[in-house]
């Protein structure tokens, strides 16, 4: 099976480590992962902030980076929801439509690709250690993935997750958003730090590098000794 890594924007720049650890389960499970040099933004800050032709540019190179893939994968669910938009930002171009939708349809989540196309629930990866986990909006929400994050933490041995509070509220981030409305951002952040801190989890775990980002500057803020991890660097831990 051949697997691209659409690496995404924050993950490429940020934590390259998430997208090693994407790469490294991907294989372990007979995936042959290439990369597609000529990807870029999947479009989604513009999109969202009303610059509507500019992201159409940012998604006809997407298109085009990914439309010879068997599959494609990214460790962000925000990311991916973004193509899946695609076919609709496209609808008044009938061949760029067309196009667009072929790619949408072969584009999943890691958590989702690895439960749903390759039928694995147990990575048999080992973790010691509390932690909580966080299911971001667009993930959940939008592109409908809820379940295979928990099937796949429920079977790392050695971790013990305990449920957030409130565990639905978006924690602020929104990508443009945080910008837009700093404050009001920062409130819900504060309230999510809150819910956070009551677990006592040693780890945060989330799918969306944006909203741990988000997540992990407010809980440094206030100094709360909560590390912060992405879902692939649990997964891929042994």
């Amino acid at each position: 099976m051949k697997v691209s890594l659409f690496i995404t924007c924050l993950c490429d720049t940020f934590t390259p480590d998430v997208g090693k650890d994407t790469v490294q389960l991907l294989e372990r499970y007979g995936c042959d992962v290439d990369f597609p040099a000529n990807q870029t933004c999947c479009g989604q800050p513009a999109f969202n902030s009303g610059y509507k032709q500019e992201a159409i540019k940012a998604m006809k190179q997407m298109i085009r980076a990914f439309e010879a893939s068997q599959y494609v994968v990214g460790p962000s669910g925000s990311c991916v929801q973004m193509i899946k938009e695609y076919p609709h930002a496209l609808k008044d171009e009938p061949e760029w439509r067309e196009r667009a939708q072929a790619v949408a349809e072969k584009t999943y989540e890691l958590t989702q690709f690895l439960v749903e196309v390759l039928h694995v629930e147990d990575v048999k990866s080992t973790f010691q250690g509390t932690a909580t986990y966080h299911p971001s909006c667009h993930m959940t929400r939008l592109l409908g993935v809820k379940d295979a994050p928990r099937i796949l933490l429920e079977n790392v041995e050695g971790l013990h997750l305990i449920e957030l509070p409130m565990k639905e509220d978006c924690c602020g981030f929104g990508g443009t958003f945080a910008v837009k409305n700093a404050a009001v951002s920062g409130q819900m952040v504060d309230e999510k730090a809150q819910h956070i801190d009551e677990t006592g989890a040693e780890y945060l775990i989330g799918g969306d590098m944006g909203c741990l980002m988000n997540m992990g500057g407010c809980m440094s803020r206030n100094k709360q000794d909560v590390k912060v991890l992405h879902i692939a660097q649990v997964l891929n831990s042994q």
